[in-house]
């Protein structure tokens, strides 16, 4: 008996093989890649801790929950060998409760200390930062060989990285002079924006958005007139209508506000409800709960200055789109991504964990970055990179990611080179011997 196989099943025989052993043939690229990767570690097994402070509770409670999601989600996407993490390290993080209070802060600070963390985090509130800046030095000149560095992820305050400079202090977001700078080349070249309003809060990051917005404008602008300018309490007003009641009554067509977290989300909300048909220039109007505020009835009339948006591309886009689906949240600190890649880099040169060491190799530190070649400026340790404007408006094919899931987003409207929004330094820093 003759067997006889149709053409097509031979083919179809033949498809399963060649499946088969190009599967095999990824699985053995992929081990070989991943024993490349752990060979090429020389830290892979080690796990580096890094104590995480800002607020859990309160009123900017929400914001710090996002935030120190992103940073054990990202501890997760990066630890061992990777691409990301040529050191090999394991991440772990751990979050402290600051209630955004300095004397919470510097407490938590201890605690980590005693329990042999040698990095930590924070960004949210300069007056914060200040502290622990202060309180990382003086803890680094008593006890040498137990030395801490300071990874600031979003306090922006410019003294930080001028007059205050220290050695153990390294910022990952752009300053306020630097939003500032990239912010007021946008507006020179907007005619309609004449009359100008500043209202910030009231701690050292409100008083320097308005001391530049100031000083900036008078210099590309001089025909702007600042029709009011208010600064209120961090943190503690519930009710901003009667501020947009003097916005309105003013004249203004425009607000500079670098508020965050409820300063923000409150503000608009009372600007929408009070009927303010201006617009708003901000630094955070993408951050948990403005958008929110935000709806539709602001579309074209926000704008927001930071060093990454919502349709970064690659493989940003791919891990903000897992991270909404995970916890149903906006991820925009991405900040975190440069802390983790930087110390990553930093400690593969040095060999070690050791802070003494990972310092010295942070300084001047060049990579590319999801918003392309970032340094670590050695002169004051204040991060250059680029910078973007984008404005708030309904998405569609080219700006498709849905913010807070409201059908809007912060679409692109101008990038700003590092050299741009690039600002000189006073810094003259202290360097250990």
């Amino acid at each position: 008996m003759q067997l006889t196989i149709r053409p097509i099943v031979v083919a179809a025989m033949l498809g399963l093989a060649l499946s088969a052993t190009a599967q095999a043939q990824s699985a053995r690229q992929a081990k070989r890649e991943q024993a490349q990767a752990a060979s090429a570690a020389p830290l892979a097994g080690q796990t580096v801790k890094i104590a995480w402070i800002d607020p859990l509770s309160g009123l900017m409670a929400p914001v710090g929950q996002n935030q120190v999601r992103s940073f054990q989600f990202f501890a997760e996407k990066f630890s061992g060998p990777n691409k990301h993490n040529p050191a090999g390290v394991k991440w772990e993080v751990v979050p402290f409760d600051n209630k955004l209070s300095p004397a919470e802060s510097l407490t938590a600070l201890q605690s980590a200390i005693d329990q042999g963390i040698r990095y930590i985090t924070q960004g949210n509130g300069s007056s914060v930062a200040g502290a622990l800046i202060e309180a990382v030095a003086r803890h680094n000149a008593r006890n040498p060989g137990k030395e801490v560095i300071f990874l600031n992820h979003s306090a922006v305050d410019p003294d930080f990285t001028n007059s205050k400079c220290n050695y153990w202090h390294f910022r990952f977001d752009a300053d306020t002079s630097m939003k500032m700078e990239a912010l007021t080349t946008f507006i020179k070249d907007q005619p309609d924006v004449k009359k100008i309003y500043l209202l910030n809060q009231n701690y050292s990051h409100g008083h320097q958005v308005a001391k530049y917005a100031k000083e900036l404008l008078a210099r590309k602008r001089p025909d702007i007139q600042i029709v009011g300018e208010d600064l209120h309490p961090l943190a503690q007003v519930r009710d901003f209508a009667p501020y947009i009641a003097k916005i309105k009554a003013s004249g203004a067509d425009a607000v500079i506000t670098g508020n965050w977290g409820s300063d923000l989300a409150l503000l608009v909300k009372a600007a929408v409800e009070g009927g303010y048909n201006g617009k708003f220039f901000t630094y955070y109007a993408g951050v948990t709960g403005t958008p929110t505020a935000l709806g539709q009835t602001s579309e074209g009339k926000v704008y927001q200055v930071s060093y990454s948006h919502y349709h970064m591309g690659g493989e940003y886009s791919q891990w903000q789109d897992e991270f909404k689906k995970r916890f149903n949240a906006d991820f925009y600190t991405g900040s975190v991504i440069h802390i983790y890649r930087s110390l990553s880099e930093a400690m593969a040169r040095a060999k070690s964990t050791d802070p003494v060491k990972v310092a010295k190799e942070l300084e001047g530190l060049k990579f590319t970055s999801f918003n392309g070649e970032v340094e670590m400026r050695k002169t004051d340790h204040q991060m250059q990179q680029p910078l973007y404007l984008t404005r708030w408006q309904k998405t569609d094919a080219k700006f498709p990611y849905s913010v807070e899931n409201t059908g809007m987003t912060f679409a692109l409207v101008k990038e700003f080179p590092a050299y741009v929004s690039s600002t000189p330094t006073s810094c003259n820093m202290q360097r250990p011997n």
